[in-house]
């Protein structure tokens, strides 16, 4: 019995190691809706939008360099997956004003796809 949920545990393990490589690589495909206004990883730039490095936990309108709306500055938004699944719905609607023009992400499994994939990296654009 100890070997049999031994397997089990190493089935399941393998089973939620690929469903996250799956949401990563399907994250990172939606980002190419992003990459015209939007960099992210490794030496990373702000463009036509901000740099989204470091994006989880940190302060609307916050990125050195990049000239944001007021609307967003003032947005008092900090940036988590509940927060950015519904900015990224319709970006105009959750910050009247901003800069971005965009025609959002309405599906559920790829914004929360889409996240997935910006979250792992850190302000320095290195992967956590």
């Amino acid at each position: 019995m100890k070997f049999f949920l031994a397997i089990v545990a190493v089935a399941l393990a393998a089973m939620v190691q690929t469903a996250q490589a799956q949401d990563l690589a399907a994250g990172e495909q939606s980002f190419k809706k992003c990459l015209a206004c939007h960099a992210v990883g490794e030496g990373g730039k702000n463009k036509l939008g901000p740099v989204l490095n470091g994006l989880d936990g940190r302060q609307s309108g916050t990125v050195t360099g990049f000239s944001y709306s007021e609307a967003n500055k003032n947005s008092s938004i900090t940036w988590n997956e509940t927060v950015f699944k519904d900015y990224i719905k319709d970006p105009r609607a959750k910050i009247p004003g901003t800069k971005m023009i965009f025609p959002g992400i309405k599906n559920e499994t790829e914004a929360g796809d889409l996240w997935a994939y910006l979250k792992q990296f850190g302000p320095d654009g290195n992967k956590k």
